[in-house]
């Protein structure tokens, strides 16, 4: 079963990346699928830079090679998870034999738990999750998942749902004590809201105002809620995805400084390498030419948290 389309690969030169969107087979119309990298197709191995529409959580059993997300490349060490989110770029770098299990949904299929939303965000944080002692409880969790999919026992959505959940929380308890993401537990849904808006493709050119008319509230009170649930106001939160993504065009696309600007969220393009440079303390030339083929530069992988503004 193929679950994954694509549109049409585009030139380098091209506006956007690849975007791969969900499709399950008729008449299973849940916005879910699970399977080897095999059953769920060629796509789920994709060696090119794409994002998603939909979340995905891999568990690699076996294989070398690297993934790479965000930027990140981190040489493969199975077992582990590796938890993408719609609008990240990732792709697998020079692997072999890679084997595991693949875990495609949409964010439809999370509205039980909300607050799983928050949790997957954090943990797409990072390429990689190693299991250690937690890899055993996984993967049966991941096999029960898939016999319960196939077989479409009576009320198998609401089990692959508690089951999806406690697959985020052992991912959540996998990660180390010092190095574990640290989750809302009451996240504001307008909070929520606001950053995947922002966090999809092409959200960066929404402004704050514009996202709270989206949203439906006054800028104010946006900037309250989100600022008590993340601890940033929306216009630092902006700034650092705007970053991220035009790093991600930099970095995959020879799209040019006028055009990455322009897809970053920019109208000025010499504003905009002012704001790179401040960001990253690269223009984004420079960033450019150490970015190919070197992904191991600290100033390359992370992003400048700059004081925030309005």
């Amino acid at each position: 079963m193929d679950v994954r389309r694509t549109t049409p690969a585009p030139p380098r030169t091209a506006p956007d990346l690849p975007l791969h969107r969900l499709q399950v087979p008729l008449p299973q119309l849940l916005p879910f699928a699970i399977g080897s990298f095999d059953a769920i197709g060629a796509l789920s191995r994709a060696n090119f830079p794409h994002r998603h529409s939909f979340h995905e959580i891999v568990l690699v059993t076996g294989g070398r090679g690297a993934h790479v997300l965000d930027l990140v490349h981190q040489p493969l060490a199975p077992p582990q998870l590796c938890v993408i989110t719609p609008g990240q770029v990732h792709y697998w770098a020079d692997t072999e034999g890679l084997t595991g299990r693949v875990v495609l949904f949409n964010e439809d299929f999370l509205l039980g738990h909300p607050q799983d939303l928050a949790a997957l965000r954090a943990l797409a944080a990072r390429p990689g999750i190693g299991l250690g002692e937690h890899a055993g409880a996984v993967a049966r969790l991941l096999a029960d998942m898939e016999q319960e999919y196939r077989t479409g026992a009576p009320s198998y959505q609401g089990v692959l749902r508690a089951s999806l959940h406690i697959l985020i929380i052992r991912a959540l308890r996998a990660c180390a004590p010092g190095d574990r993401p640290v989750v809302p537990t009451r996240p504001a849904e307008l909070a929520a809201a606001f950053t995947r808006l922002i966090a999809k493709p092409g959200g960066v050119r929404h402004s704050v105002a514009s996202t709270a008319q989206e949203l439906g509230v006054s800028p104010g009170h946006l900037q309250t809620l989100v600022r008590q649930a993340t601890g940033r106001t929306p216009g630092g939160l902006i700034r650092r995805q705007r970053t991220l993504e035009a790093k991600r065009l930099l970095a995959c696309t020879d799209l040019t400084i006028r055009q990455v600007a322009k897809e970053a969220g920019f109208a000025d393009p010499a504003y905009f390498c002012r704001f790179f440079r401040r960001e990253t303390g690269m223009t984004p030339g420079e960033f450019r030419s150490r970015v190919d083929g070197n992904h191991h530069d600290p100033r390359i992988m992370s992003i400048a948290v700059a004081p925030d503004g309005p």
